[in-house]
């Protein structure tokens, strides 16, 4: 009766092996740390310790998955820099190369003098 719309794109999994494990053990530690210490400080060990097993349960991680964009992106910038510098420099040869012939007399030709 009901259906589930699938046109959404669930974000795959970007968390996976002894990361994985290591986000589900140390959320772990993080709540039961932060309910026996109790306080904002333990409020704040058990938030933390949530997300952290979130992460590990879900195998997905909104951050990661926001940095790896952005470093891809900045490889790509980097190569096309990189590139950039490469033609700058055939081209500063090129110029180099087309100068070393010319004579410069000092007369202008465009005043006859």
């Amino acid at each position: 009766m009901f259906e589930i719309p699938t046109s959404q794109a669930t974000p795959e999994h970007n968390v996976h092996g002894l990361e994985r494990v290591s986000s589900l053990a140390g959320g772990a530690l993080m709540i039961s740390k932060g309910l026996r210490h109790g306080g904002l400080l333990g409020m704040l060990q058990v938030a933390v310790g949530g997300l952290a097993l979130a992460r590990g349960v879900s195998g997905r991680c909104s951050t990661k998955a926001w940095w790896q964009r952005h470093r891809a992106e900045y490889h790509r910038l980097h190569r096309d820099i990189e590139r950039g510098a490469r033609e700058l420099k055939a081209l500063k040869a090129s110029a180099e190369a087309a100068t070393r012939t010319v004579t410069v007399t000092g007369k202008d030709p465009l005043t006859g003098g």
